[in-house]
């Protein structure tokens, strides 16, 4: 059986149970501070702070640890129980809010000392009341001691004692953390050096390409939210799907409009928050909107994941949008504009319907095995002397460079090494890197080419030394 968590974890029917860590949603009215509490307590900022309501639209966990004690941190978008009338968009972030705290081992409800107990606190109060889950509530922006006056007022909402704290500055912070503990069930110790694990794929892209659709269909629910609105994902989000037998962290990401440094306000923390995630990611999948040229922001995305050093899955999204004319468009663009990327998986995709969505994991498989390919030495380097032998480099200056041997020197992504008696032109680098492929696969992965040039000083110094010993 397959049991989930808010945090969207979920464990894979291999007959073992593995307990799952406690939950803890936060909940509470747009911009009282609750990512802001979300980033004090995890000690980094990971959650989008911005100085507007409503920067967190999903529901987004977070691993967390107190006092040894593993737990799950959701934050959520700012709850207005009353949404009746209200956009669409802000009834969905009370729907996922609700969610949250029905899959909740606890409820951490942040309210604004300074403001005091609004309408919306009371209504939300009493939906918490409910929903007979345990809660802390935490009264925030007590910056210091007169301010504490403040938070005596919500005594009122009949949730017990109201937790003086200031996320902006810790003040508090450690006392509202033990009573959060105390309403959690027994919860796992924090385990260290853990291996394995489901493999971690990033989805990326421009802003409104289908990305948290994608992540929709393949959970069977509405983790995140959709809308027709670009910008909608600001926080990358994590969710444990079964696919092919296997199970794979997927992370949502927020769309990527420019270069991190150009972005501004919450649009730069959700573009560094992106860069993050495919950082911690082992394969990315970028997803392309077919039905439209592709945009240099599309090769960009693209050349990040390569700079990265992640493997790579290209997905083509809304094709059943695309007719037969559109289909030889694109695939002119793609030979004249992603020469670079020939080398990844391909799969033409409809998030909408799911189509296709099943191709997904075997495009995964192949990047990520070649990803992880390795050479033995001594295939590496005969099939490199009769490629020399065939093509030898280019004269350089009147001297031809020699390559003396070479080696594999990592993987993840593969990286070799040339040992080399002079410099080696780049497109000849380009060309080693291109028969390396023909020859080895690599299929999915970036693979990278350096040279090591011989210092004459040091290799005349080391063969008198060889021949004195």
């Amino acid at each position: 059986m397959r049991r989930e968590s808010t945090a969207g974890q979920a464990e894979p029917g291999d007959g073992a149970e593995e307990p799952l860590p406690p939950v803890v949603a936060v909940v509470g009215r747009p911009n009282v501070g609750k990512s802001t509490l979300v980033n004090r307590i995890l000690g980094s900022r990971q959650a989008v702070v911005a100085d507007v309501p409503g920067v967190t639209r999903d529901r987004v966990a977070y691993d967390a640890t107190w006092r040894g004690r593993a737990f799950t941190l959701v934050d959520t978008g700012g709850w207005e129980p009353s949404v009746e009338g209200a956009p669409v968009l802000a009834a969905r972030v009370a729907a996922q809010a609700r969610v949250a705290v029905d899959a909740a081992d606890a409820v951490l409800f942040v309210t604004d000392a300074v403001v005091g107990v609004t309408d919306a606190d009371a209504a939300v109060a009493a939906v918490l009341r409910r929903s007979r889950k345990p809660v802390v509530l935490a009264a925030n922006k007590v910056d210091d001691a007169p301010a504490e006056a403040g938070a005596h007022s919500l005594w009122s909402l009949g949730l017990g004692e109201p937790r003086p704290v200031s996320a902006l500055h810790g003040r508090g912070s450690g006392d509202l953390l033990d009573a959060v503990l105390d309403a959690l069930p027994p919860a796992p110790g924090e385990s260290f050096g853990a291996e394995g694990g489901p493999r971690r794929v990033a989805l990326i892209g421009r802003p409104n390409v289908g990305k948290s659709s994608l992540l929709n269909k393949l959970a069977g629910q509405e983790r995140v939210l959709v809308d027709a609105v670009a910008g909608t994902t600001r926080d990358p989000v994590d969710e444990l799907i079964e696919l092919g037998g296997k199970t794979w962290r997927f992370v949502d990401t927020a769309g990527i409009r420019r270069r991190v440094r150009e972005a501004q306000g919450a649009d730069y923390f959700a573009a560094l928050r992106t860069e993050r995630a495919l950082d911690r990611a082992e394969v990315a999948v970028v997803l392309i909107d077919a039905s439209e040229p592709l945009a240099e922001q599309d090769l960009r995305i693209v050349s990040m994941v390569i700079e990265a050093g992640r493997a790579l899955v290209i997905a083509y999204n809304k094709w059943d949008l695309v007719d037969e004319e559109r289909r030889h468009h694109l695939d002119q663009e793609i030979d004249r504009q992603l020469h670079t990327a020939r080398w990844a998986p391909r799969v033409n995709i409809s998030a909408a319907t799911g189509w296709h969505a099943d191709r997904l994991v075997p495009a995964l498989t192949t990047a990520l095995d070649g990803w992880q390919t390795r050479v033995p030495t001594g295939q590496l380097n005969a099939w490199l002397s009769a490629l020399i032998a065939a093509t030898p480099p280019p004269v350089r200056g009147g001297r031809q460079p020699k390559i003396m041997f070479a080696t594999q020197a990592g993987v993840c992504p593969p990286a070799f090494v040339l040992f080399t008696t002079g410099f080696l032109e780049a497109s000849y680098r380009r060309f080693i890197e291109r028969r390396l492929r023909e020859e080895f696969g690599f299929a999915g992965s970036p693979v990278r080419v350096t040279m090591r040039m011989r210092d004459k000083r040091s290799t005349s110094r080391g063969g008198r030394t060889a021949q004195r010993h």
